[in-house]
C-alpha cells in the first residue's frame, strides 16, 4: 500500500505509533532480560524460540555481551526494573573474563574455559568502549575503569594517526594478524558510533574528533570518491578493496552492504549536531546514503533490503536481514526531524515498518527474526536463531526521542520522559 502523502504528520509524532514503538521494545527487553542471563556468565544467544544455543560451554562473543550492557543501560535509564542487574552481569563478565590481563585488550570470544578465539578485533573493542559509555551514564561502579583502560588500548594499539581511523586486528600478544594487512570500514563505524556515546558520556573532546576523523575518511573521501557506495573492505593504506573476499559473510561480506550505508546516514547526522553542525558536507552525505539505500538496495517487488550488492549495483546475497531495516528506520527518523524536505523519507519510514511487523517480528515465539530469504520467510544461512537486542531495541526507541545524540544521552536530556 501506498501512503498518501496529503497525511502531514509524521508517525513518529503520532500517539498510538509511540505507544506501538514502546510496547515492542519491552517485547524486546521481556525476550531478553528474563532468559539471557547465563550464570555462569556472560549471555547465551537463541534459538528461533528462544532456547539457548551452545551446548553446556556455549562461546560468547564480546560484541554480544557489550551490547547487552549497552541495551540495558538503556532499560535502566528508561526506569525498567532489573536492567541494573543484568548491566552488572555484563559489565562483570567483560571485565573479569574478555579483559586479557597478561597482554591487555580483550579477548573476541570466550567459554568457560579460558579464551576460546584470543584475537584483538577492533570490531570488538568498538563495543567495549560502547558498552563503557552507557554504563558510565547508567551509574555502574566498573565504567570509569573500564572507559579508561578501553581508551588506553584503542588509542595506543588500534588508532593509527596519518589515516584518522584504526587498524583492524591484531593476535593476542598484538602481533598483526596476516601481516596487518587488511582494514575494515565496519569496525570503524561502530567506533564511531561508541565515540559518540563516549563524548557524550564524559564530555570529552578528543572521543568527538576521533569520530568526525574516521567519517571523514570513510565517508567524505573514500565512499564520496564511488558515488556515496559504503566500501567495506581496504587495504593498509585505505585504497578500496573492490575484489576482496573472506568466508565470514556475517562480518566480512564481499561487494557492498546497503545496511551499512544506512546506519551511517544516521551516524553521519548524529555527527553533525554533536558537533556543531560545522561540517557541510555531512547533511548531503546522509542525504545521499539513504537515498542510494532506498533506492539501489530495497527489493522493490517483494520487500526488504538485500544483504549485499555487487560493485555493478545488482543484487548479489539476496538474503534479508534484521538489522538494515533497524538501521533504515534510525537513518529516516534523523533525516525527517533534522532536514526535512518531502515526503521521501517518511513514506520510507512507513514501508520499513510495515516490513518489519509483518515479517520480521515473530509475533508468535517473540523476538525478531534475525534472516529472512529473499522471499521473505525465515531462514539460518547466517544466524542461527535470535542473539541479539541492540539493532531492533535501538530501532523501536529512536523515533521516541529527538534526533540529537545517543539514546543514552537523548534520554538523560528528556529525565526519561518519551
Amino acid at each position: 500500500m501506498s501512503d498518501n502523502s496529503q497525511i502531514a504528520a509524521n508517525w513518529a509524532s503520532l500517539p498510538y505509533h509511540r505507544r506501538w514503538l514502546l510496547d515492542q521494545a519491552d517485547g524486546l527487553f521481556d525476550f531478553f532480560q528474563y532468559r539471557a542471563v547465563n550464570p555462569k556468565g556472560g549471555f547465551f544467544d537463541f534459538d528461533d524460540r528462544g532456547a539457548p544455543l551452545g551446548g553446556a560451554n556455549p562461546t560468547r562473543g564480546i560484541h554480544a555481551s557489550a551490547r547487552m550492557v549497552h541495551c540495558f543501560s538503556i532499560g535502566y535509564l528508561l526506569g525498567r526494573p532489573g536492567s541494573g542487574d543484568v548491566i552488572d552481569h555484563g559489565m562483570r563478565y567483560l571485565w573479569e573474563r574478555h579483559r586479557d590481563t597478561q597482554h591487555g585488550g580483550y579477548f573476541w570470544q570466550v567459554n568457560d574455559d579460558g579464551a576460546a578465539d584470543s584475537a584483538k578485533q577492533g570490531y570488538g573493542h568498538a563495543f567495549v568502549l560502547l558498552a563503557a559509555s552507557s554504563a558510565k551514564v547508567a551509574g555502574h561502579p566498573l565504567a570509569d575503569r573500564m572507559l579508561a583502560d578501553i581508551t588506553e588500548v584503542l588509542k595506543t594499539k588500534f588508532w593509527e594517526t596519518r589515516h584518522g581511523a584504526i587498524a583492524e586486528e591484531f593476535n593476542r600478544d598484538w602481533s598483526p594478524v596476516d601481516g596487518g594487512t587488511y582494514r575494515g570500514q565496519n569496525s570503524n563505524m561502530h567506533l564511531t558510533e561508541a565515540l559518540m556515546a563516549a563524548f557524550e558520556a564524559t564530555g570529552e573532546k578528543a572521543y568527538l574528533d576521533k569520530a568526525e576523523s574516521i567519517a571523514d575518511l570513510v565517508i567524505r573521501r573514500c565512499a564520496g570518491s564511488v558515488g556515496f557506495r559504503v566500501a567495506e573492505h581496504f587495504d593498509a593504506e585505505w585504497t578500496i578493496d573492490k575484489d576482496y573476499y573472506h568466508p565470514d559473510e556475517m562480518f566480512r561480506p564481499a561487494g557492498t552492504t546497503p545496511g551499512h550505508w544506512l546506519e551511517w546516514a544516521r551516524l553521519v547526522l548524529q555527527l553533525w549536531t554533536l558537533g556543531g553542525k560545522k561540517h557541510a558536507w555531512m547533511p548531503e552525505a546522509a542525504k545521499s546514503l539513504f537515498v542510494q539505500s532506498m533506492s539501489l538496495g530495497w527489493d522493490k517487488e517483494k520487500g526488504g533490503f538485500f544483504y549485499t550488492l555487487d560493485w555493478q549495483d545488482r543484487p548479489a546475497k539476496v538474503s534479508k536481514l534484521w538489522w538494515p531495516m533497524c538501521e533504515a528506520v534510525g537513518a529516516a527518523h534523523f533525516l525527517n526531524e533534522l532536514l526535512p524536505a518531502d515526503r521521501f523519507y517518511e513514506d520510507s519510514y512507513r514501508l520499513i515498518w510495515g516490513t518489519i511487523a509483518n515479517r520480521f517480528i515473530d509475533h508468535e515465539n517473540g523476538g525478531w527474526h534475525e534472516e529472512l530469504t529473499e522471499d521473505l520467510v525465515p531462514a539460518h544461512t547466517l544466524f542461527p536463531g535470535k542473539g541479539d537486542i541492540y539493532h531492533a531495541l535501538q530501532a523501536c526507541l529512536i523515533p521516541l526521542f529527538p534526533a540529537a545524540g545517543s539514546l543514552t544521552g537523548v534520554i538523560v536530556e528528556a529525565g526519561g520522559h518519551i
